[in-house]
């Protein structure tokens, strides 16, 4: 059974940090791509970042370039998602998504697996 679980969400003011993570079981990860998403109230799932869990290539949303980083222990089988200078804009549910192929395809219907969320809250 494949379980991707997410953490670190939380409260946060503007201009501050977080991270957040993602263990995943049940999937042997070797050409996996797995990846960040979030949705904000009233808005749909939107793209934030994509790695490729054994080369480690990366892929962010313009609007988190920069302030963003994605990275990955592939001996705990988990990403991370650094968060610095965040903004009220960055408010949303994160979740994590994985796949078994790395492509360049970064819509949401492309990924297969999904954790439960996390709550990100930028206060102003």
């Amino acid at each position: 059974q494949v379980q991707l679980v997410e953490s670190g969400g939380g409260l946060v003011q503007a201009g501050g940090s977080l991270r957040l993570s993602c263990t995943v079981s049940g999937l042997t990860l070797t050409s996996h791509q797995m990846g960040w998403f979030r949705q904000a109230p009233g808005k749909g799932r939107e793209f934030v970042a994509a790695i490729a869990f054994t080369f480690g290539v990366t892929r962010y949303a313009d609007s988190v370039k920069g302030r963003f980083t994605i990275s990955r222990d592939n001996a705990e089988k988990t990403i991370y998602l650094q968060m610095n200078s965040v903004r009220p804009e960055d408010t949303a549910v994160y979740y994590c998504a994985g796949r078994s192929q790395y492509n360049s395809d970064l819509r949401d219907g492309a990924f297969n697996y999904w954790g439960q969320g996390t709550q990100v809250t930028v206060s102003s």
